[in-house]
């Protein structure tokens, strides 16, 4: 694994260890993003004219091979911000309604969510939940579903916290309990194996700039069939009322949106090939090892529990650790990246004051004790 750095284009001069905001492209990816983008410029018309509706096809049956559905199933669309806005603008919701996530959502999806609750009325709860056991998490958020509960929105791997939520017992119940599923799974497809027609949501967004390591800008959303008919067009466009309509309404309905660049859903399948070629499985595997160690050391070191139960089962490559409460998060953040070269993010949540490791396939042992060291020598730990 220590020498996939040289494959990737990050700056060798920084610590690297916020995978998770944006990810980082491996150079033959990346090439491939470019050898699209500069084809796309050779004959702008026929690309997008003629090839387009092939070419977007070919890409999403790779996706849909590596997620576990059928290519129909899936839209690209550039990240699960736009995912998600395509689903919680489609459901009707409205006074006497009510979505259901944790406290431990994404903010732009939050903000979605609270928008929409105000223009259309609906309640919008963000429920406390256990990390004690799987158990713990299950009941402590489904408690809190009432007769009102129209939709369950939950994020699989969660971004402030960076914890694996157990959904399958979640998407069952409310499946049974005819409540919609919603899933934010920006930080999965790369990160944890997704058979997306047997873990069963109703609606699934990820992103694969990401964790896959395909190009800015490349993420999906899933539907089950039964579920494609409600959702509307985020941009309305010559796939609505379509001249030559393809084999799914849902594809049509969302893929074309005028002239965009559509590299990055093309390059997607090079990411694919790219992890499948250097053993990602082992990769994830000796990844999850590093940052084991980084949530372990950071825990040692100021004395602070994790967020969860000291099980692997919580987290894959992502981890957070809890910082002593009186840390100053802008200032910390911003002496590690100039006297260190660290690149990490400290997050506010709650009233906990964190930092969240990544752990890729370019990041070494050295970069976990160079975190350390700094830790070390910024934090204020009080015996």
């Amino acid at each position: 694994m220590n020498n996939l750095n040289t494959y990737f284009l990050l700056d060798p001069s920084v610590t690297f260890l916020n995978h998770g905001s944006f990810g980082a492209t491996p150079r033959p990816v990346f090439e491939e993003y470019q050898r699209w983008q500069l084809e796309l410029e050779r004959q702008p018309v026929e690309f997008l004219g003629r090839r387009f509706n092939g070419l977007m096809a070919e890409s999403r049956a790779v996706l849909g091979e590596y997620l576990g559905t059928h290519a129909d199933n899936l839209v690209y669309t550039q990240n699960v911000t736009v995912s998600m806005n395509i689903v919680a603008r489609s459901l009707g919701l409205g006074a006497g309604d009510e979505v259901l996530a944790s406290d431990h959502e994404y903010g732009a999806m939050d903000r979605t969510w609270r928008f929409l609750a105000k223009e259309h009325g609906f309640t919008y709860i963000n429920q406390p939940v256990s990390l004690v056991s799987r158990e713990a998490f299950i009941d402590s958020f489904w408690s809190a579903v009432t007769p009102r509960t129209r939709v369950i929105f939950l994020s699989h791997i969660t971004s402030p916290t960076a914890v694996i939520f157990p959904l399958d017992e979640i998407i069952q119940r409310a499946r049974q309990a005819g409540i919609i599923t919603v899933i934010d799974g920006a930080h999965v497809p790369g990160q944890l194996s997704l058979k997306l027609d047997s873990f069963g949501a109703d609606f699934y967004g990820g992103n694969l700039h990401k964790w896959l390591c395909a190009p800015k800008g490349a993420g999906f959303l899933y539907a089950r069939p039964e579920m494609q008919n409600l959702l509307k067009p985020l941009v309305v466009s010559w796939g609505y009322e379509s001249i030559t309509p393809g084999n799914s309404t849902f594809v049509d309905h969302h893929e074309w949106w005028g002239t965009r660049d559509v590299a990055a859903f093309l390059s997607v399948p090079a990411a694919i090939k790219f992890q499948k070629d250097h053993d990602w499985v082992n990769v994830r595997s000796e990844c999850h090892k590093l940052v084991r160690d980084a949530q372990g050391r950071i825990c040692e070191l100021t004395g602070l529990a994790p967020l969860h139960a000291r099980s692997d089962d919580w987290f894959a490559q992502l981890a957070a650790a809890q910082l002593p409460i009186d840390t100053d998060l802008p200032a910390l953040k911003i002496r590690l990246y100039d006297e260190y070269r660290i690149e990490i993010p400290l997050i506010e949540w709650q009233d906990k004051k964190l930092i969240r490791i990544s752990v890729q396939g370019y990041n070494t042992e050295a970069d976990i004790d160079r975190l350390l060291f700094a830790l070390s020598k910024l934090v204020s730990i009080k015996s």
